[in-house]
């Protein structure tokens, strides 16, 4: 799979287009190669829940963010396209710490793209906090709208 986006084109790619309103940039593209995406969410005290781990909206924002960076690393900067599905598997408590979320594309089509993803705490990195499969439905060519 040919890339179309670099990891810094598309961190501020992400960051333009979803801007945190503080000036930082709280999601980081770490790293993109043919067929997968490295997204971290900077740790932010709103992500904590009761227990002191993670909460599960991070978990499912990293996985779902992840999937978007790996969909427009192939595909463009397709800001328009959308999770089709998303099915999750809550594993382990996720340590307090910087959110990692790795996506692979199992299949790359011409309006859908599934994918596979893995998401844990950078402060335990040998501990998977979620899986996550899912997919995204694709914009059309803009000379079909």
């Amino acid at each position: 799979m040919e890339l179309k986006l670099s990891a810094e084109q598309l961190t501020q790619l992400l960051n333009a287009a979803f801007p945190s309103g503080k000036g930082d940039q709280p999601i980081l593209v770490e790293e993109v190669w043919p067929g997968h995406a490295r997204i971290r969410m900077c740790y932010r005290e709103w992500m904590q829940r009761p227990g002191k781990v993670l909460s599960g909206p991070t978990l499912m924002a990293a996985a779902d963010t992840a999937m978007y960076v790996a969909v427009m690393a192939h595909v463009g900067p397709a800001l328009m396209a959308v999770t089709a599905d998303m099915n999750l598997r809550f594993l382990n408590k996720g340590a307090l710490g910087d959110v990692i979320a790795e996506a692979g594309i199992l299949k790359l089509g011409r309006k859908l793209v599934v994918m596979d993803t893995r998401v844990w705490s950078a402060a335990e990195p040998e501990r998977l906090v979620l899986h996550a499969t899912g997919s995204y439905a694709l914009p059309p060519p803009a000379s079909e709208f």
